[in-house]
């Protein structure tokens, strides 16, 4: 028997009894809260082996609420059936509001890059005659941009 010690050496009695068994280093508990309304009456579950039965079992969901630039407010449910879908990456794939901004996210990511490393760009916008030429550009843009939105809806 290996004896423990605490901060000064001296030994420490194992106060446990020894029908409590240690779980096995290659196990794992999962313990967690996996629906968004509190139980009534708690349930203890047993028998799931995998995570797989029990996210089958309990099937997780949560309600979001977004808020889009206009401050209008968009609501998604998440559905999470198995480990992976808590990801970034999976919750960005399966929402419809968080997709969009990612992708809006991507653009303006990719905007400013370009922004920063074309040249051509870059003398246009130090001339003021270039500069006001393209803002006016942009500006006619996205009004057309606007009424074919305006169209599609």
């Amino acid at each position: 028997m290996i004896n423990q010690y605490e901060i000064g050496g001296n030994p420490v009695a194992i106060e446990a009894s020894e029908a409590v068994a240690a779980i096995p280093e290659n196990r794992t508990m999962l313990i967690e809260k996996l629906t968004s309304e509190d139980p009534v009456n708690p349930e203890m579950v047993s028998g799931l082996t995998t995570i797989e039965e029990v996210f089958d079992h309990f099937k997780p969901e949560i309600n979001i609420e977004f808020q889009n630039e206009e401050g209008q407010s968009v609501k998604e449910t998440f559905n999470f059936k198995n480990v992976g879908d808590f990801s970034v990456k999976k919750m960005t794939e399966n929402s419809v509001f968080l997709s969009e901004t990612s992708t809006q996210k991507d653009f303006y990511e990719k905007l400013i890059k370009q922004l920063r490393t074309n040249k051509v760009l870059q003398r246009a916008l130090e001339n003021a005659d270039t500069k006001a030429a393209f803002i006016t550009a942009l500006q006619e843009l996205s009004a057309e941009l606007e009424e074919a939105m305006q169209k599609k809806v």
